[in-house]
């Protein structure tokens, strides 16, 4: 595979600590791997979360990331990608992110696409991220989280991925909110259960100023 779409159960679940030691993960497997994000709200250039990827990689900014074409898309206005591009008279076009991506698969081995919020969320008022997975079939990787209302957003979200035939490669389980231990495991147990043949994979609250913590991914099939 060339492009894996990392998405999120919720906006603030922990993709892009997920997609940052995905890609740590692939580059100490000696794998050619670079991170993307379709479109960020809320930032300026170079977008933060591209920032947060480059430091788990142990990276500087790429020509590509100063010349968004890892980040197609950027507004300033903290909003679903819609109404952010709509306050600056502006329409997000899929066509320029299909662009951007074929620039990228053909230099890497691999593509982290991080998504903005979960599955749902509006790129145009008529046209959601579902829509966009549901057209270009990148397996997903699920980001979810022992949150209260976290059951219901995975279940929901592997569902809805289900019934578009969308692929996932497994449920990473991000501990960067903070919960009981209690519902940490009941929720994994749960997940489990109803998801046996998904791997799921334990992403800890990684310190990027520290000794980054190595996360194994060896479950997923990730071959290309």
């Amino acid at each position: 595979m060339s492009v894996i779409f990392i998405t999120g159960i919720d906006t603030g679940v922990g993709k892009t600590y997920v997609t940052g030691a995905l890609a740590r993960y692939l580059k100490d497997q000696g794998k050619s791997v670079i991170t993307c994000k379709l479109v960020q709200t809320g930032s300026t250039h170079p977008p933060e979360d591209l920032l947060m990827h480059r430091q788990f990689m142990q990276e500087s900014l790429h020509a590509y990331d100063q010349q968004g074409i890892t980040c197609p898309y950027v507004f300033s206005y903290p909003a679903s990608p819609h109404l952010a591009a709509g306050m600056e008279n502006k329409t997000i076009n899929p066509d320029k992110i299909d662009q951007a991506t074929d620039r990228l698969t053909k230099e890497f081995e691999y593509v982290l696409m991080e998504g903005a919020g979960g599955i749902c969320v509006p790129l145009t008022p008529s046209y959601t991220i579902l829509d966009f997975l549901t057209e270009r079939r990148y397996p997903c990787v699920v980001v979810s989280s022992p949150k209260l209302g976290s059951i219901n957003h995975t279940l929901l979200t592997l569902e809805m991925l289900a019934n578009k035939n969308v692929p996932v490669l497994g449920i990473c389980y991000s501990l960067a909110i903070p919960s009981t231990l209690e519902i940490t495991k009941n929720t994994e147990a749960l997940l489990r259960e109803r998801y046996p043949h998904l791997p799921f994979v334990f992403v800890p609250f990684l310190n990027i100023e520290k000794k980054l913590v190595v996360v194994d991914f060896s479950s997923f099939k990730l071959e290309t």
